[in-house]
């Protein structure tokens, strides 16, 4: 059946104006809940926490603000609000603010339906159509948000200036029978977080020059971070007592939700002849963990999820340049690749004093080295090596470098005796080809090395647990720089 093109066409339909947008997005979700489907399909690990507060506050057809640190998925939620929203619904063509047929509020559009009635031709609006989002910085103005008096358009049309034609709408009316998102809040200027007040409360706005309300129909929702109410600025408390819904994200607290954001958001899905074993993913997300908890990161800053996805994009393209160079399928990314992806670790963190002491690069290679360590006893704590400890402490070496090709890492590794012996555990068979049992394998000894149970420096590569390494020897000098401190205080 084809559209309606006009209002007369619509009339014979439909009788009159459609729901509001939240009664919309309340019918929509009750329909979703009943039928079981997934309300924000691409939104992990928040179905037990968020989802449900985010959920009940549109039912209860609230305006709502999500409160969380960088890297929580914020604007995607608020994002993937508009598939609560219908699939189509019509607008009179041309209008600004996309008015209801048989509700507009646009003196053109009233206008235009006295003189023209039943043939006023129709536009259908898509879900993406009906969501407006800002960004809120210091210099955003009530014009931009809620509109100003056009002079231009007042001379162009020979409108006095107190015509409602002469009307600029800001962002918040072309949001009618929509949604509207303001991200990060708290950046918004204090006098124009007023100028919020009356659309939160009554339901309508004031365009500056105009003795006109507008009954907006709008959702309106809003992000910030909490830490930045006293850093960049607030949410003045008026403002925040006109929000509905107050709701907190959170990052992942289970690795293999990380695990499952990472997957999906990160791009690894490169070539055919890729192989992307599951402990280095969970190596990767475990340095997004231990960087949550660790003392010498500021954890009022956050460590956003987008840390592992960049680093595992970073280290599956090290794999990938070293595959191509040796001539080997398929390539498999090994934790070496994980420390050459240290350019996407060190920004993505803020560091307390301690941190600034021993360096970024250092405090990442430490938090590499603890997410080994922590997936190694998950895969092989139960595991006897004391083959491989008792082959170093009788002198043995083996260095590894991270261009080495498969083919001679595994060469290398079958001098050592029982390294490859339970790789099984890992998922890899005796029969795989060389780049997977050389990733095993090294993963192996970097998990020794992770519990101290053997040694490796930069220049003779892996060695016995006596022969300390740099990390270790920093972590002497950091704490010497503590007892000074303590000593000048």
């Amino acid at each position: 059946m084809s559209r309606p093109r006009t209002v007369g066409e619509l009339r014979r339909i439909v009788s009159g104006p459609g729901l509001s947008v939240k009664e919309e997005m309340r019918r929509n979700l009750l329909r979703k809940l009943s039928a079981r489907e997934p309300l924000f399909p691409g939104i992990l690990g928040y179905d037990d926490s968020v989802i449900p507060q985010v959920t009940n506050a549109v039912l209860s057809r609230h305006n709502m603000i999500l409160l969380g640190l960088r890297g929580q998925a914020k604007s995607r939620l608020l994002r993937s609000l508009t598939g609560l929203l219908d699939p189509q619904v019509p607008a009179v063509a041309g209008c600004e603010i996309g008015d209801d047929p048989f509700a507009p509020l646009c003196r053109s559009c009233r206008d235009r339906l006295a003189q023209e009635g039943d043939d006023t031709p129709l536009v259908w609006l898509e879900p993406d159509d009906r969501y407006v989002e800002k960004l809120a910085t210091p210099d955003v103005t009530i014009a931009d948000i809620i509109g100003d008096v056009d002079p231009i358009r007042a001379a162009r049309g020979g409108f006095d200036l107190g015509s409602e034609l002469t009307m600029h709408y800001g962002l918040l009316p072309r949001a009618h029978r929509g949604i509207f998102a303001l991200n990060e809040l708290p950046d918004l200027a204090g006098r124009i977080q007023v100028g919020l007040f009356n659309i939160l409360q009554e339901g309508d706005v004031q365009i500056k020059g105009y003795p006109v309300r507008l009954p907006v129909d709008v959702c309106m929702v809003f992000t910030a971070n909490p830490e930045d109410y006293t850093a960049r600025g607030k949410i003045i408390t008026p403002l925040k007592d006109r929000i509905g819904s107050e709701v907190r994200t959170h990052y992942p607290t289970a690795l293999e939700h990380g695990v499952a954001i990472t997957q999906q958001e990160a791009w690894t899905d490169r070539a055919a002849d890729l192989h992307l074993p599951r402990y280095v993913r969970e190596v990767v997300e475990g340095i997004a963990f231990a960087a949550r908890r660790d003392k010498k990161i500021d954890g009022r800053s956050g460590v956003s999820q987008r840390l592992p996805i960049s680093a595992l994009e970073n280290a599956v393209s090290n794999a990938e340049r070293r595959s191509l160079l040796a001539g080997e399928s398929p390539a498999v990314p090994r934790i070496s690749d994980i420390y050459a992806a240290l350019p996407s670790l060190t920004g993505k963190f803020e560091l307390e004093y301690e941190g600034e002491l021993l360096g970024a690069e250092n405090v990442a290679r430490e938090l590499i080295r603890q997410a080994v360590g922590e997936v190694f006893s998950v895969y092989m704590g139960a595991v006897d090596f004391a083959p491989v400890v008792q082959f170093f402490e009788a002198g043995g070496t083996l260095r590894i470098r991270e261009d080495s090709p498969a083919s001679e890492v595994l060469g290398q590794l079958h001098q050592v005796p029982e390294v490859l012996a339970h790789v099984h555990l890992l998922g890899a068979k005796p029969e795989d080809p060389a780049p997977l049992l050389a990733a095993a394998g090294e993963f192996v000894l970097e998990g020794l090395w992770a519990q101290k149970k053997v040694g490796r420096s930069d220049d003779r590569g892996f060695v016995a647990a006596e022969r300390r390494d740099e990390v270790e020897i920093d972590l002497e000098r950091l704490e010497r720089l503590r007892k000074l401190k303590r000593q000048v205080n």
